[in-house]
C-alpha cells in the first residue's frame, strides 16, 4: 500500500460531554470542545500504513463562515505541498470538503463522506436540515452560525472527476440530512460507493477500527 495523505474534516465543534457518552471516554479540554480530536480513534490506524494524516480543529463557528472553513483546508493541502489527497468530511464537513475539492480539484485524488452533508450548489447545511423535513433549531446545540447557514456555491461537474464514498451511519440522530444525501446518491449509483455502518452520528467514537477499515479499503491508493 502506497502511502498517501489523509485531510480529515470535523463537522460542527463537539462538545466533549457528547464525546464521552459516545466513546465512554473521560476526555477533558480547556473549551470543552473536540474539534478535531475526534479523528484521534482513527489516526493511528491510518499511520501504521506511512500515510501523512492531518486533521485540523476548524477556526470557531462564531467566528468564521464556510467559505473561510474551505480556505483553512485549502491551505493546509497547498501549503504542505499535499498530493493525491484524501479528503475525508464527517457530518458538516461534507460542506467543506465538496468545497475544497471544486477549489483545488488537481490536489484531490477521492472523497469520503461519513454521515454528512452532501449540498448541491447554492446549498446550505441549514437548506438540507429543512429538505429532510426539519427545523435546524430542532437540533440540541445546532445554532445559525455563519458557517451553517452559508450557501455553497460550486461546479457540480469537477466533482464528477472523483471516486466518493458515502458512509450513512443506521443509528445516527443526523438522520433528516443524510435521507437526503441517500436520495441524491440513489439518482447517481455510478458515481458513487454507498456503504452502511449500524453506528451512531460518530463511529470515530463507536466503532472506530470499523470506519478505518472502510476508509482504507476504498480509498488505497486511488
Amino acid at each position: 500500500m502506497n502511502a498517501q495523505a489523509y485531510v480529515l474534516v470535523h463537522g460542527g465543534n463537539m462538545s466533549t460531554e457528547t464525546w464521552n457518552k459516545l466513546a465512554k471516554s473521560n476526555i477533558h479540554t480547556p473549551d470543552g470542545k473536540m474539534g478535531g480530536r475526534i479523528w484521534d480513534p482513527i489516526i493511528p490506524s491510518l499511520q501504521a500504513y506511512n500515510h501523512q494524516v492531518f486533521a485540523p480543529t476548524l477556526k470557531d463557528e462564531h467566528q468564521s463562515n464556510l467559505t473561510e472553513h474551505i480556505k483553512e483546508i485549502s491551505t493546509i493541502i497547498t501549503g504542505n505541498h499535499l498530493e493525491n489527497v484524501v479528503l475525508v468530511g464527517h457530518s458538516y464537513g461534507g460542506m467543506v470538503i465538496t468545497g475544497v475539492a471544486t477549489m483545488i480539484p488537481d490536489k484531490i485524488s477521492s472523497l469520503v463522506y461519513i454521515d454528512a452533508a452532501l449540498p448541491d450548489p447554492g446549498q446550505s447545511l441549514f437548506d438540507l436540515i429543512a429538505l429532510g423535513g426539519r427545523d435546524p433549531l430542532s437540533f440540541a446545540g445546532l445554532e445559525p452560525a455563519p458557517p451553517y447557514v452559508e450557501k455553497l456555491e460550486f461546479n457540480p461537474h469537477v466533482l464528477n472527476r472523483f471516486p466518493k464514498i458515502y458512509i450513512l451511519c443506521t443509528e445516527s440522530e443526523f438522520v433528516t440530512v443524510t435521507h437526503v444525501a441517500r436520495e441524491k446518491i440513489a439518482s447517481h449509483p455510478k458515481e458513487w460507493t454507498y456503504l452502511e455502518l449500524p453506528s451512531s452520528h460518530v463511529p470515530m467514537a463507536s466503532m472506530p477500527e470499523q470506519i478505518s477499515r472502510i476508509i482504507l479499503e476504498n480509498t488505497a491508493n486511488r
